[in-house]
């Protein structure tokens, strides 16, 4: 049996070497490194893949939820909901740009954010919502669109986790994670479902101002070089990265057949084991399965994952602090004043899921005998 690794990105890269490496060899030709024809190229295909009016490559994810921020325009002191339960990234654009992230609760079930808890934390000073679709499932969008309508609200998915997530609406109608908002961010670092082999990330919008403006910013705040016209970054897609990319975006509904396949046999495997609550699908989206997370109960979670290691079988927390309960979150300048609710799943979430190994490469032997282990774990 091949090694068990959580992610497999060596033997997806020998399945697609030819073309990877035509790609590199492209850009190496044309010496074209920064800003070259093949970032184009590729953000022209991703949008046409998207369904999206348009895609502004940049640096990694974390630039891109802040160049979306700043995109809109937003003032110091304006508050941002966004979940409790995810990556630091989520709240710390808004912080960087003076904007107050409201931290609130996530769904139990789906771990995304919980719509009624954003509800209740809007106040005067609210002024957008990032949700974020964790771990590859989208979050009720429609029920978030019509309080943002409702309240004349900004959306900027994070869509960093479920690249190619469908959501479908109750018309019938069905966009792709990240093009449902504003504005929809996602990252292409190599663990993603769409990863690179270094740093890298997009945003996607089908508004054209608003995408003239990400551009801007992204850009140093320039749109004829030497004239700065807005305080901007310099965030932006290496060309090497971008043939990388383009040569995997035509596998991507293939690597996302092959997640959901690993993840249809965890669910059969461990299915009615009282220890272990599996991932829940929700009937308004599509699951790409970025994480296959598991809840554990009545057994000691951290233990598991010992004895799961011993066994030559990976996993993950994902994750073990939220980000109300961070240092750098958990005074009172990042929660809600009034202080009536916290985020009592999302603190329970940190302190139960598992993550099991989750690519493009397993195989059955290796799936069943990380199911076996993991069975015989928690029982232990």
């Amino acid at each position: 049996m091949r090694t068990i690794q959580m992610v497999d990105l060596q033997t997806q890269y020998r399945h697609i070497q030819q073309d990877i490496d035509a790609g590199i060899r492209e850009v190496i030709d044309s010496a074209a490194f920064v800003k070259g024809p093949k970032v184009g190229e590729f953000a022209e295909h991703l949008a046409s893949w998207l369904g999206v009016k348009h895609v502004i490559p940049v640096g990694n994810g974390t630039d891109a939820l802040q160049i979306a921020l700043m995109s809109l325009g937003l003032s110091a002191g304006d508050e941002v909901i966004t979940p409790s339960f995810t990556f630091v990234a989520t709240a710390e654009a808004a912080a960087v740009l003076g904007l107050k992230p409201v931290l609130v609760d996530v769904n139990p079930d789906s771990f995304n954010i919980d719509v009624e808890a954003v509800r209740r934390a809007i106040t005067p000073r609210t002024k957008a919502i990032v949700p974020v679709h964790l771990f590859g499932q989208c979050a009720d969008m429609q029920a978030i669109l019509e309080i943002a309508r409702e309240h004349h609200l900004r959306v900027v998915e994070d869509a960093c986790q479920a690249i190619g997530a469908e959501y479908r609406f109750a018309d019938g109608h069905i966009a792709k994670a990240g093009c449902m908002g504003d504005m929809g961010c996602t990252s292409f670092f190599p663990s993603k479902n769409l990863g690179c082999y270094g740093d890298g990330g997009a945003i996607f919008t089908n508004d054209d101002a608003l995408a003239e403006r990400a551009t801007q910013i992204a850009n140093h705040g320039s749109k004829v070089r030497y004239h700065h016209d807005m305080v901007g970054l310099n965030s932006r897609l290496d060309a090497l990265q971008a043939a990388i990319l383009d040569a995997k975006l035509p596998h991507l509904e293939e690597y996302t057949k092959a997640r959901q396949a690993a993840a249809a046999y965890y669910d059969k495997a461990l299915a009615g084991n009282e220890h272990i609550l599996l991932p829940w699908r929700d009937e308004k989206s599509t699951h790409v399965f970025h994480q296959y997370t598991l809840r554990l109960v009545g057994c000691n979670r951290d233990r598991v994952r010992e004895l799961l290691a011993a066994d030559g079988v990976p996993s993950m927390v994902y994750y073990p602090v939220p980000l109300h309960l961070q240092e750098a979150y958990a005074n009172g300048k990042w929660k809600m004043e009034n202080g009536k609710w916290g985020c009592p799943v999302a603190e329970e979430l940190s302190r139960c899921v598992l993550s099991l190994p989750m690519h493009t490469e397993l195989d059955e032997e290796q799936l069943q005998y990380i199911c076996a282990a993991v069975v015989r774990e928690v029982e232990s």
